[in-house]
């Protein structure tokens, strides 16, 4: 079967930050994946800027360059379009090439908005286009893991569940300060920021493995009103980065979110849910993610060192113990077990452990997303309504 022909939105030799160049191109310019996919297209800002992206990744030279996503739309050459910019041009750069019919790939968020994610979501039902948005997490190999400890109740590890509790913090993030790539995560608007990113990626993973709130409420907080902007470069273990202003942010730093889990084969009648998420590293020597699942019978705890992000980062391998664990104490022997996980050969040889499903688990599609965009918008609608009676 030929390789499908894929266009990529938002490839660019100068982004400050770039999930295509470290989630997506790794994988395309495999050998797995060029006997699958064939970039034959990208699209950027201008013309130019697309063909600088051509030269600087070594793409072939046949590889076209848009600067118009109407141009793209209209390219009959194109299959699937791959959607990587900032969340505020989601909806302008992808909704040409769905209204073409065109597959498409959108990163997490969907859109900026509510009803910009459910009109990309009614217009692709409308083109018979298939669709995927970016949440990956819920096709990593420890939430496949942990779903197959579960099993269906009765029958899995633990036994029916009867409550669940995460605790997460935003790692990769500082406390009080942004680099200048990442300014406008304190800008509520843009619709791309810690609450929609970080803690939705990880409140998808956990609902992917628990299912869907019946009734929640939720309580969130601007902790640090005004926060550093930087330059340079900061992770948890290295720091390069100097102050280069100011900036007010209107988004929270910290999300807490407690409910009740529908009730089904696996989730007992009344099973609460109770998710918290920080920006900034956890206390030292301190996991920054545990989740722990309580059953009838057991317990399952899940660890990480470096946040929630299971579904990338080189952390967590067969040769890293320090990494994700995934554990259960059985109550009847009073024995906690580890349970082995694994990375495949393919995420393995990538930089990035982009995750997929294998034929295991159904991808997540425009229609996963905006249950989540809903959920999101609820939580930033009681912070202000809070706010202004408060």
């Amino acid at each position: 079967m030929a390789p499908i022909r894929v266009a990529l939105i938002g490839l660019s030799a100068s982004a400050k930050t770039s999930w295509a160049v470290e989630g997506h191109l790794p994988y395309l310019l495999s050998p797995k994946g060029k006997s699958k996919y064939q970039i034959v297209a990208l699209l950027n800002s201008s013309v130019d800027a697309a063909k600088d992206a051509i030269a600087t990744f070594e793409l072939p030279a046949s590889t076209k360059a848009y600067g118009d996503p109407q141009d793209l739309a209209n390219d009959p050459d194109i299959d699937l379009v791959v959607n990587n910019t900032r969340t505020d041009v989601h909806y302008g750069t992808i909704k040409p090439s769905i209204e073409a019919g065109k597959h498409a790939y959108v990163e997490w968020p969907l859109a900026h908005s509510v009803p910009a994610a459910i009109e990309l979501r009614d217009l692709a039902a409308k083109k018979y286009v298939r669709t995927m948005v970016g949440l990956q997490g819920r096709l990593s190999p420890v939430i496949l893991k942990v779903s197959e400890v579960l099993g269906d109740g009765e029958n899995g590890k633990i036994g029916k569940v009867l409550s669940s509790d995460a605790r997460a913090f935003g790692s990769l993030l500082r406390r009080d300060r942004f680099s200048e790539g990442l300014a406008y995560f304190a800008d509520r608007k843009i619709g791309g920021h810690p609450v929609s990113i970080h803690f939705g990626h990880m409140i998808d993973f956990i609902h992917s493995v628990l299912g869907e709130f019946s009734s929640f409420q939720s309580h969130a907080q601007v902790q640090r009103p005004e926060v550093f902007i930087t330059s340079g470069h900061w992770s948890s273990s290295n720091d390069t980065s100097s102050v280069a202003g100011t900036i007010k942010s209107d988004v929270p730093d910290l999300v807490s979110v407690q409910g009740t889990l529908k009730s089904s084969d696996l989730i007992s009648e009344g099973a609460t849910l109770t998710v918290t998420y920080r920006n900034g590293p956890s206390f030292p020597g301190t996991p920054a993610f545990v989740w722990t699942i309580a059953g009838t019978k057991g317990e399952l705890r899940v660890t990480s060192p470096e946040g929630p992000y299971l579904q990338s980062h080189c952390y967590g391998s067969d040769d890293k113990p320090a990494g994700i664990k995934i554990e259960v104490h059985n109550y009847g022997s009073n024995t906690v077990e580890t349970v082995p996980w694994h990375w495949s050969d393919l995420q393995k040889s990538l930089d990035m452990r982009f995750a997929h499903s294998g034929g295991k688990a159904p991808w997540p599609t425009f229609g996963d997303a905006v249950v989540r965009h809903k959920q999101i918008a609820q939580i930033l609608k009681a912070f202000d309504e809070k706010s202004v009676t408060s």
